[in-house]
């Protein structure tokens, strides 16, 4: 009997010797998180939330906690590296989620205006890693320039009109339904700058567009300026590839992307002669890195 008792009471106790989550356990799940909402804050530059990565890394149950205090903020982590540092996005029905219409209602009253700010962001991620294994390969960097953007999605919608006059479909519809039509079609109707008297473009014109959305990614640590030829020049970051990475599924960006971008290190944009495929309409409030409703 007593030999019984000896085996019995390792095995009822075993479960016990999991040490239980402290407070100050999920005080620091809860920091390292919050080190993951500061896209600027590079882990190479702060040593506590550098030591909360390896200890990310070196101990799974704190990884656990930490992965759960993130899904109950309605995030979803990407990667956790010493070079993305903890990479998140927000998921659709997270407090942190980014609309479209409240991003395009901040930039203009105009209600056309919320394609061609979603358009700007798919083109930025097309033309940033324009073929998977750029998107695929962690040491790739890839380089945008505001005018070249603007100037590729001219190039998009010269070939998406060629293909619908081809096809007998209507390229000029109704002009106060914006709603109900393809964001190209607005986009190649706006003026490219629309400078103001002095010089400065416009917020409207295409490339103020795209000057606002790259500047949102740069202030969320997606890009990082490095001149001001083109309108502006920028790099990408670890954490914005592994956005488009998460995004790269989406019907608007794969129909950009089916156009045929030629692979570009310096923010310039060429189209590939395309191949036979069925023509494209822009998904409406598609845009990275938005959620549509």
């Amino acid at each position: 009997m007593s030999e019984h008792v000896e085996w019995s009471e390792p095995e009822g106790t075993a479960p016990a010797a999991t040490a239980a989550v402290t407070p100050a356990d999920a005080a620091d799940a809860a920091r390292l998180v919050s080190f993951g909402l500061q896209p600027k804050l590079q882990p190479a530059r702060d040593q506590e939330y550098a030591d909360l990565l390896r200890r990310y890394r070196e101990d799974p149950p704190f990884a656990r906690l930490a992965d759960a205090v993130a899904t109950g903020l309605g995030l979803i982590v990407l990667e956790v590296s010493p070079r993305a540092g903890m990479a998140v996005t927000a998921a659709e029905d997270s407090v942190f989620a980014v609309r479209m219409g409240d991003y395009a209602r901040r930039t203009s009253a105009d209600g056309g205006d919320r394609f061609l700010h979603g358009l700007a962001h798919l083109a930025v991620a097309a033309m940033a890693f324009p073929r998977p294994e750029d998107l695929a390969d962690d040491g790739y960097i890839g380089r945008v320039t505001v005018n070249g953007v603007d100037a590729f999605v001219r190039q998009a919608c010269r070939r998406l009109e060629e293909r619908a006059a081809e096809q007998g479909e209507n390229t000029d519809p109704a002009t106060d339904a914006p709603g109900l039509e393809a964001a190209w079609r607005i986009w190649v109707r706006r003026s490219a700058t629309g400078a103001t008297k002095d010089a400065r473009r416009l917020a409207g014109s295409t490339t103020g567009i795209v000057a606002k959305a790259v500047a949102f990614l740069t202030e969320s640590g997606f890009l990082q300026r490095t001149g001001d030829d083109n309108g502006g020049t920028y790099r990408t970051t670890a954490r914005y590839q592994l956005q488009v990475r998460d995004m790269a599924g989406s019907a608007a960006m794969a129909e950009l992307l089916e156009l045929g971008v030629v692979p570009v290190t310096d923010g310039t944009p060429t189209l590939l002669p395309p191949e036979e495929s069925d023509d494209l309409e822009l998904v409406a409030d598609a845009g990275l890195p938005f959620h549509s409703s």
